[in-house]
């Protein structure tokens, strides 16, 4: 199976998959949360929605409260911080486990994909990201410390666009 046509639920609770969020073009998956240091994340991907977003690109931010509960609100609280603080207009979908016997199967699939340095395996903390093509394959993976300003993210974009 495609990762575009795995079974989601967006944060109101409505059926989808990556493909319909996309419209089949391309995505930048993270997992994030609200309460962590690098919560300030958000407003580049905000940016990069907007920049990239008429030329194919969809942001999708996957809340995730695995790491130091820093997302522990309910979807309302979590939709009115992301709209209110950031301005977020990208999906949200609901609060995923993203690592662990209970990991979404998205997430089994986009954690096989290594990152720069080769490595693959368990998302290591909020705000790792994932840049897919529109046929649902990961092109490349970023770490939670590389910020959606980074040159390496831009280029990746721009390449894959």
């Amino acid at each position: 199976m495609s990762l575009s046509d795995i079974p989601l639920r967006t944060l109101t609770d409505a059926p989808t998959t990556l493909g319909e969020l996309t419209s089949g073009k391309a995505a930048l998956i993270v997992n994030v949360a609200s309460r962590c240091g690098l919560t300030p994340q958000y407003a580049g991907l905000v940016k990069l929605q907007e920049e990239y977003g008429p030329r194919g690109l969809t942001v999708v931010g996957v809340p995730c409260n695995q790491f130091a509960g820093q997302e522990p609100g309910s979807a309302e609280e979590i939709q009115q911080f992301c709209a209110t603080t950031y301005g977020v207009d990208f999906p949200l979908l609901e609060k995923t486990d993203v690592n662990g016997p209970y990991r979404h199967p998205l997430y089994a699939e986009l954690t096989q994909a290594a990152d720069g340095d080769g490595e693959a395996g368990d998302i290591q903390w909020n705000f790792e990201k994932f840049l897919v093509d529109g046929e649902g394959r990961v092109v490349a993976r970023f770490r939670p410390g590389v910020t959606p300003e980074d040159p390496s993210i831009t280029a990746a974009v721009e390449k894959l666009l």
